[in-house]
């Protein structure tokens, strides 16, 4: 519920589904927590080896240095912008040139190519080999077999932060670029909440913060609050940590 009193900041209540620095789904609740899936993958070759600017998702800018680069465009696990956001651990299997760990990705796109369940952004894919020399093997092969879990997002010494979506107009349209589902809001696209005719005034974000594996639910209020005046395409720092 979101209440608006005279005198005092709105509060926007956010329930973040799921949680996007505590992912930890089973791939299937009936058999283990850490079990891989086979798939295959390819890479989009563009010039900075990191993410993009363009994805589905709706990050802008943050598409493509989120994570370090580590980025990925996904087909059935986009799953209509739901699966922005989410972190996935993605190693190739031959042996002979692929590395035990493989690398962790956050899914900032949706696409796919010939079967594949993740197009990685050329730096992730190069990271799924043992050593640089034997990165060249698999960027050469296009497409390589691999096997993947979710897992945990990881973002150490970092505060959640707000991102207002360019294509937001102050005061008559507000857009925010996250991964949670809204009350109050509704989805534009990929990561992208909306809602028209915002309130005025200093918005307060309460968020609630969902364990998927034991159930358990803790409110959580940033120490800033979104100024009244805020501007398309800035970053609101939350003050607060997860």
């Amino acid at each position: 519920m979101a209440i608006r009193f005279p005198n005092y900041p709105f509060v926007l209540i956010i329930l973040f589904a799921p949680l996007l620095v505590l992912q930890q789904i089973p791939c299937d609740a009936a058999t283990c927590n850490d079990c891989f899936i086979q798939s295959r993958a390819a890479y989009y070759p563009n010039s900075d080896e990191k993410g993009t600017e363009v994805g589905a998702c709706g990050f802008g800018t943050f598409g493509a240095k989120i994570n370090g680069g580590d980025v990925s465009a996904a087909s059935a696990l986009y799953r209509d912008g739901v699966g922005c956001g989410a972190c996935y651990q993605v190693r190739c299997t031959n042996p002979a040139y692929c590395s035990d760990n493989g690398v962790t990705v956050v899914i900032t796109d949706s696409g796919s190519s010939d079967n594949t369940d993740f197009i990685l952004s050329r730096r992730a894919y190069a990271k799924m080999a043992q050593t640089k020399d034997l990165a060249a093997t698999i960027l050469d092969q296009g497409i390589v077999e691999i096997e993947y879990r979710r897992t945990s997002c990881s973002y150490p010494n970092n505060n959640i932060q707000f991102k207002i979506d360019e294509s937001s107009n102050y005061p008559h349209y507000l857009a925010f670029t996250e991964n949670l589902t809204c009350k109050l809001l509704d989805r534009s696209h990929g990561a992208v909440w909306a809602v028209v005719s915002p309130p005025s005034g200093p918005l307060s974000i309460r968020i609630l913060l969902s364990d998927v594996e034991d159930g358990d639910e803790t409110w959580a209020v940033p120490v800033n609050n979104i100024p009244s005046v805020w501007k398309a395409g800035d970053v609101y720092d939350s003050g607060i940590q997860v």
